[in-house]
């Protein structure tokens, strides 16, 4: 049986890293998926392992030719999502996870109906901004601007298959594990937690003004 592409977002500091890691160490049969890149390769990377590494040329010709699954480019690089690859490891029954932000995942969706698409919220917009704070890693503006970031994406949350709550890591994981054996039951945690998505929204806003 073919493996599922798994599409999974969410706001910065909503712990999708650590979602996808416990995922991938707990359960057999998930795999990250790997890009390609036109940057340069860092001291220790590899080759198929880190990135697929690509020169400018090839990955433009690849963006005609329609390779990837979703692309874009940052500061001057390109960076994207190989489909042969993908649909390689999936026909061998691995579950697929990209951690991408809303536009990929469209471009995903509308390349590949059966992605799974899931996004991630915090219970409360007071626990997003605790978590993006305790981190430690961010000036006060830069946690402004993450939350700015959140507000824009919120908007869009709406369009993924499902919207879950991670508040207990088991629970998240239990409940994505749920939706890769039963997809259609995605739709039921979209309906569920969209409410929930606004009133983050509107406490977020109400941050932004004090700060």
């Amino acid at each position: 049986m073919d493996g599922k592409l798994i599409v999974i977002s969410g706001f910065s500091g909503v712990g999708k890293g650590t979602v996808i890691r416990r995922l991938m160490e707990e359960n057999e049969g998930f795999a990250f998926s790997i890009s390609c890149t036109t940057r340069y390769r860092r001291e220790g990377e590899v080759d198929g392992r880190d990135y697929f590494f690509l020169s400018h040329e090839s990955f433009r010709d690849g963006i005609e030719r329609g390779r990837f699954l979703e692309y874009a480019q940052y500061s001057g690089n390109y960076y994207g999502t190989p489909a042969q690859y993908v649909f390689n490891q999936m026909a061998r029954g691995t579950h697929i996870i990209l951690d991408i932000e809303y536009q990929g995942a469209f471009q995903v969706k509308e390349k590949y109906p059966d992605a799974v698409m899931l996004f991630l919220i915090p219970p409360s917009a007071r626990t997003l901004v605790d978590r993006l704070v305790n981190r430690g890693t961010e000036t006060r503006e830069q946690i402004r601007s993450r939350l700015a970031q959140a507000l824009t994406e919120a908007d869009q949350a709406e369009h993924y298959d499902g919207i879950l709550i991670n508040d207990r890591l088991e629970q998240t994981l239990a409940d994505i594990l749920r939706i890769v054996e039963e997809p259609k039951c995605a739709e039921a945690y979209r309906r569920q937690n969209t409410a929930l998505v606004q009133e983050i929204k509107k406490d977020i806003n109400g941050v932004l003004k004090t700060w």
